[in-house]
This record gives structure tokens, C-alpha cells and sequence, in this order.
């Protein structure tokens, strides 16, 4: 029973934190006094409780939940935060690794998400002999939501 708890524990105590910290109204926090914050303590409650009880089921979701807020935190305070679409690939990627560090499942669309999200990345500065990505970057930002369905298609048929 303790285990159960654990979750809504630390969500509680990271949003009484959160709201404490705004009461008290310290200068240096204010950019975080925002709802980005409360998708980055969501995220870490659920990482928190995943690594404390060894029930690995909530890393995949905390650490998107985690990075979400923490690239919408710097895309809304920080003019040098990169705001391109390849970051959430990232993010998803990233979730993969993290989640295949402790149930040894997902590494490779792990790093394949990685990798295709630092090209997009970085596709706006290819030297000229790699022109012919800028072709298939094109087909790829016009057509992604097919992609999602079908990832959401082969989900519901593996069993």
C-alpha cells in the first residue's frame, strides 16, 4: 500500500513546493512560475516513483512529460533554445534510452529517433552535396501525421 501512495506523494510534494515558492516570491525563481513548471514536476514524480519502487512502467511517460515542460519552459524563457519539430523526436528518443536503461527494451528506436532528430535538426546547415534531404525533409514535414497513424495502427496490432 505504501508503494501505491508514493506517486500522488511527490506529485503533492513538488506542486506544494511550486506553490509555496510563489508565495514566498523569490526573485530569481519567477520564470518558474509557470504551467511549464508543473509539466516539468509531473515528469519527475513520475521518474522519481518509477527508480523508488522499481516499477519501471512510468519512465517512458515521465521523461516525455519531463522534457516536454523542460523544452516548453526554454522555448517560452530563452531566446537560444532551439524551437524546431525534430526536438520532440528527441524527447521520444531519449524516453526509449531511458526506459530501455533499466527494461533493456527500445534501444534502437531509441537511437534511431535520436539520430533522425539531430538530422532535422541540423538539416537547415548541410554542406550542398547533401541537398537531396532538404527533398525528403520536405516530404517528411508535409506528410508526418501519416506516420503517426501508422505507429498508432501497428501499437493496437502488436500484441
Amino acid at each position: 500500500m505504501k508503494k501505491q501512495n508514493s506517486l500522488l506523494a511527490y506529485l503533492l510534494i513538488g506542486i506544494g513546493i511550486y506553490f509555496l515558492l510563489r508565495e514566498l516570491k523569490i526573485p530569481i525563481l519567477t520564470d518558474f512560475y509557470s504551467w511549464q513548471t508543473l509539466l516539468i514536476i509531473i515528469g519527475l514524480s513520475l521518474l522519481i516513483h518509477s527508480y523508488t519502487s522499481k516499477g519501471y512502467q512510468n519512465l517512458f511517460g515521465g521523461t516525455i512529460i519531463l522534457g516536454i515542460g523542460i523544452h516548453l519552459h526554454g522555448v517560452q524563457h530563452y531566446s537560444f533554445w532551439i524551437d524546431h519539430w525534430a526536438v520532440f523526436l528527441l524527447i521520444i528518443g531519449l524516453a526509449f534510452i531511458v526506459r530501455y536503461s533499466k527494461t533493456k527494451n527500445g534501444l534502437l528506436p531509441g537511437l534511431f529517433l535520436v539520430a533522425l532528430a539531430v538530422l532535422m535538426i541540423f538539416s537547415i546547415n548541410l554542406p550542398d552535396y547533401l541537398d537531396w534531404i532538404y527533398e525528403i525533409v520536405d516530404v517528411l514535414e508535409s506528410f508526418w501525421p501519416i506516420a503517426l497513424i501508422l505507429v498508432g495502427i501497428y501499437f493496437l496490432r502488436k500484441r
